[in-house]
């Protein structure tokens, strides 16, 4: 599943394409995704993409007129591609350029979406609940540490609840729990200000870490084959069950936690 890093490196990589150009047209092979994509969604030929932003895994593409909202879902990517490429069995969408580009969905189980809002986006149901974006000063300690008093659920699920922050998905909630010591089934609430102070400053840097790492594959959004913003990652825990510890050599656990993979070190994780 894409997760924030991966759909900050989509932005990055369609951003030079795309940003300032005009839409011709928007070709819509199936509009059968997780929502439907609705007919208003031609209302971007004509129009220039003034600005491409990122909020929690959606990207926002803006125009003077309105704002199209994009979701990869479980499967999704994207790909810029020019005038004329062949579509394949899971390419859904199309948003044509005058510069001679594409912008092409392809979306293999269709969880994905592609909306039209003339609202600011920020009011639009999927976006007006969601916490702060991780990387934003918005995102601190103090929020946390008083969001999370009273709370009995597991530290993880908690900073993956995207009321909480978005874009701590299963991989980077493990790495950084991790990284700060905390166990994955501790609960929230008994967790101190001096920990969260940690823990907020790992979670910074594992997604930062994760972007700059994807930064190497935006020559892929060019190409017609392969997925773009999928990049190796250097893991600590996740995916490293029984594997020594990198810290300590002590045999990582593995438990499941909401149907989620959960990796931790027993004698590193408290």
């Amino acid at each position: 599943m894409p997760e924030l890093p991966e759909v900050e490196v989509s932005r990055l990589g369609i951003t030079p394409h795309l940003l300032g150009e005009s839409v011709m047209r928007v070709v819509v092979r199936n509009a059968s995704l997780r929502w439907p994509v609705p007919a208003e969604i031609q209302e971007l030929a004509g129009l220039t993409v003034t600005g491409i932003r990122r909020r929690a895994k959606y990207l926002l593409l803006e125009t003077d007129w309105g704002t199209a909202i994009l979701h990869l879902g479980m499967s999704g990517n994207l790909r810029v591609l020019p005038h004329g490429t062949p579509a394949g069995k899971h390419d859904h969408v199309d948003i044509e350029f005058a510069n001679g580009k594409l912008l092409r969905l392809n979306d293999p189980r269709r969880f994905g979406c592609l909306l039209w809002t003339r609202e600011p986006a920020e009011q639009h149901p999927l976006l007006a609940k969601l916490g702060p974006e991780p990387l934003t000063d918005d995102f601190n300690h103090d929020h946390l540490f008083t969001r999370s008093r009273g709370r009995k659920t597991a530290v993880k699920q908690f900073i993956m609840d995207n009321h909480t922050v978005v874009g701590v998905g299963n991989i980077y909630a493990n790495e950084s729990l991790f990284a700060a010591g905390i166990h994955p089934q501790r609960e929230a609430g008994s967790i101190s200000r001096a920990r969260y102070v940690k823990l907020t400053e790992e979670i910074k840097t594992v997604l930062a870490r994760a972007i700059g790492q994807g930064g190497t594959t935006l020559k892929d959004f060019t190409g017609s084959d392969g997925k773009p913003g999928y990049f190796v990652q250097e893991l600590q825990v996740y995916g490293r069950a029984e594997q020594p510890c990198v810290h300590c050599g002590s045999l990582l656990k593995e438990i499941r936690m909401n149907g989620r993979s959960t990796v931790f070190c027993g004698r590193c994780q408290r």
